[in-house]
């Protein structure tokens, strides 16, 4: 099959191109609409408690889903929050903002005293906006607020969204001027041409458009999150020059043995570019096929950013391949020998002969090579060296990997907040003052939704007594520092007297009761919150949502528990409930995949393990660097003091599959040499030899392209590029290099075992099938 795609590909090359260029420039006007066609959020499923608990807040008491929090501090420091003459400025400034259609409800520090903070320097002003506030309702709010004297931030979830557009687009930007120039240089060093370095970056760039181009359309009909643009690009561009750069480097060397034969140059092109397709296609095809799986086990969560990149993911890899095995053929055909044009001296000469191995007779491509015949490169050099002590480098290396990856024990899970954005954002800096003056425990008390079971009033007299007394087992636990309920009033007051008080509602004479229950009673629902002494991520606040849970609800109650802990515990509960199953699916799928391209049932066994010890290394990385802050000053950030829970997650389906691209390109070259006929230590050292310096170079071109999302400003963009970069190059230096030889050598022949009943199924003939045609 792939070799008529490569030879009507050569027969059809202008066709194919004319294709692409239409698709190419359809594509150009819709992919600068993807950054405001995406959404913020998605890291949460309404079926999740917390999320059930802020849904019945909105049903019984509209409560708003999109609050913003002004924040008010004098810069003089001369006149403190709550006086009049700050209090005047406060009004000044909303007067305008009190009569927009959007704003539901304004509270200021003068309807609630706790909105003023203990030191009197801040004070912040709640607007609860209509539904879910858009870019325009917010800008709306900012024009209609007056210039007073007093320093006005903005925060909130609708400030915090917009902040993540504008540095998800700003960051992306600031990748793309870094890794486009480094991934160009080092793809002309690595060829030694101009040309054949351009063409890589060609087929990355291009599936990269039309990925970014179909994200806004489908997010149309999609919920697709903006963190996915950021992977999109990230995986487009490292895999298209990935895929391309083998293709590429195939059909130099196909096209370079065919001129030493009797070919004519027509025939010699056309037979490279048939060949590449057939080997270096192969190769690729499987490798593209382990990462869409990888990707595509991310659609079995139910969150929907998760969902989101594993479709972006998904559709930026089979535009990567496409692009690699009809573009870049298409591209080849025309170019022939020119594609060594614009040499760069003695580097493309160097590039003939060390990145192409040697230009071997024409039969040899049919023909098996004896033991005599090897080839005495660095690379099998090492591969040699390796085999002839694997146990010494085996288990050193194994407790590297293992040691590397250890501080993933000590991980604590969180949730993004605005923590994640820069200092210098708006509502990040509106997040660090709230916090600075209040407490992490007031910026996300636990919420507690009782609703009766019969459909009663949560305060009349049967529900009363039991309800107080919970309470107050709530108050007791340590790591509770207020509790705001009806039945919390004064903590003199006993369950009985809480009941003689509601009993009657003619009794209630005292205002801040009455005010009390005004606001946290409608219908069947009394809702209660509880402000911990500990920040939204702290294992105590946990512990406490955990602790409320565990305790049955009072008698005639339901109790849900929200809030932003809640929601945390939620959020990584659902996500490390379903892993296992996601987990399973790409271990089982990709291990079926490598069973059929290399017709062993060691083999992909062994790739597995040697997936996980990268992916393992690098999850040491994300505690050490970005939960317990190591590098923070070297890398520009502040330490979350956790890890986002779905991270992990997302590194392991997207590195399973990309780390298992370097382990099929290998195993490719050293399963041809296998099947040739060639012993067990000779094709370890043939393959690695043929595949060494192009893995190295596509890995080490990865790692530019991940790397240079360690620039972005958003927390979590960084610490997916660098943990991406890091367990690749563990992958392509350690893992591939020495791990593999060592662990091929020790298997012997047993690498290619696979028991007799499974042989018909499999397709490990095919390989030398196609070298034979």
């Amino acid at each position: 099959m792939l070799l008529g795609l490569g030879c009507a590909l050569y027969r059809w090359r202008f066709l194919v191109l004319a294709l692409w260029a239409v698709a190419l420039l359809a594509a150009l006007p819709l992919a600068p609409r993807v950054f405001r066609s995406l959404a913020a959020g998605g890291f949460t499923s309404p079926d999740l408690e917390a999320a059930r608990a802020g849904q019945l807040l909105i049903d019984r008491f509209g409560a708003s889903p999109s609050s913003v929090f002004l924040v008010y501090r004098d810069p003089t420091g001369q006149r403190a929050a709550g006086d009049a003459a700050f209090q005047n400025q406060v009004e000044a400034s909303l007067q305008t903002v009190r009569q927009l259609p959007t704003v539901e409800r304004v509270v200021t520090g003068a309807d609630n005293p706790r909105q003023i903070s203990r030191d009197g320097q801040v004070e912040y002003v709640t607007l609860s906006l209509a539904g879910l506030a858009s870019r325009q309702d917010l800008q709306a709010v900012e024009q209609a607020l007056q210039p007073t004297d007093l320093e006005l931030t903005l925060t909130g979830a609708p400030v915090f969204y917009e902040d993540i557009f504008d540095v998800t687009e700003r960051d992306l930007r600031r990748a793309e001027l870094l890794s486009i120039p480094m991934a160009a240089v080092a793809l002309v060093l690595v060829f030694g041409s101009l040309v054949a370095g351009v063409l890589p970056g060609l087929i990355g760039g291009t599936a990269v458009a039309l990925t970014l181009a179909l994200m806004a359309v489908l997010s149309q009909v999609l919920e697709l999150s903006i963190f996915s643009l950021n992977l999109a690009t990230m995986l487009g561009l490292g895999l298209g020059i990935d895929y391309s750069l083998f293709i590429v480097s195939r059909f130099r060397e196909e096209l370079a043995r065919a001129q030493t034969g009797a070919l004519s140059t027509s025939s010699s092109v056309e037979y490279a570019v048939a060949r590449s397709v057939v080997m270096g296609g192969r190769a690729v095809l499987y490798s593209g096929a382990t990462v869409m799986i990888g990707l595509l086990a991310l659609l079995t969560f139910d969150i929907a950013a998760l969902r989101s990149m594993g479709v972006a993911g998904a559709l930026v890899v089979f535009l990567s391949l496409l692009a690699a095995l009809t573009l870049l053929p298409a591209l080849l055909s025309v170019l022939g020998s020119r594609v060594d044009a614009l040499a760069i001296g003695p580097l493309a000469r160097a590039a003939m002969v060390a990145g192409d191995s040697v230009r071997e007779p024409n039969h040899l491509v049919t023909a098996p090579q004896s033991v005599a015949d090897r080839e005495h490169g660095f690379w099998s050099r090492l591969a040699y060296l390796v085999m002839a002590r694997p146990v010494a480098f085996l288990v050193p290396l194994l407790v590297v990997l293992v040691g590397l990856g250890l501080p993933f024990v000590r991980v604590q899970l969180g949730a993004p907040d605005a923590s994640i954005l820069p200092t210098d954002v708006q509502s990040r800096k509106g997040f660090d003052t709230l916090r600075a003056h209040w407490g992490d425990g007031e910026l996300s008390p636990l919420v507690l939704v009782f609703q009766t079971v019969d459909g009663s009033s949560p305060l009349a007299a049967q529900h009363v007594s039991a309800l107080a007394e919970f309470m107050k087992r709530v108050q007791a636990h340590p790591a509770v520092a207020r509790v705001s309920s009806p039945v919390s009033l004064d903590d003199r007051l006993t369950a009985e007297q809480y009941q003689l008080i509601y009993t009657d509602p003619a009794r209630i004479g005292d205002v801040y009761a009455r005010t009390a229950t005004e606001a946290a009673v409608r219908q069947d629902v009394l809702v209660a919150q509880v402000t911990s002494r500990f920040g939204q991520t702290a294992e105590r606040s946990k512990d406490l949502v955990r602790a409320i849970r565990a305790t049955p609800a009072p008698d005639g109650f339901r109790l849900l528990v929200g809030g932003g802990t809640a929601g945390v515990i939620d959020y990584a509960d659902r996500l490390y409930e379903q892993f296992p199953r996601a987990a399973a699916i790409v271990v089982i799928a990709i291990y079926l995949v490598l069973l059929r391209t290399f017709g062993s049932v060691v083999i992909p066994l062994k790739a597995v393990v040697m997936n996980a010890l990268s992916i393992l290394a690098s999850y040491g990385a994300l505690v050490v660097i970005f939960q317990e802050g190591a590098l923070a000053d070297v890398l520009h950030f502040q330490p979350l003091g956790f890890v986002e829970a779905s991270l992990p997650i997302l590194m392991f389906c997207v590195l399973f599959g990309l780390s298992m691209d370097y382990e099929v390109f290998l195993l490719a070259r050293i399963h041809e040499a296998h099947l040739h006929g060639v012993d067990n230590r000779t094709s370890i050292a043939r393959g690695l030899e043929r595949s060494g310096r192009i893995i190295t170079s596509a890995a080490g071109i990865v790692v530019l392209v991940s790397l240079s999302f360690v620039a972005a400003d958003i927390v979590l963009i960084k610490a997916l590029g660098l943990g991406t970069a890091i367990a690749v190059l563990l992958d392509a230096t350690l893992v591939r290099a020495l791990l593999v030889p060592a662990t091929l050598r020790l298997l012997g022949d047993w690498n290619w075992w696979a028991p007799g009943w499974l042989r018909p199924w499999l397709t490990s003939r095919s390989l030398i099938q196609d070298a034979s045609r």
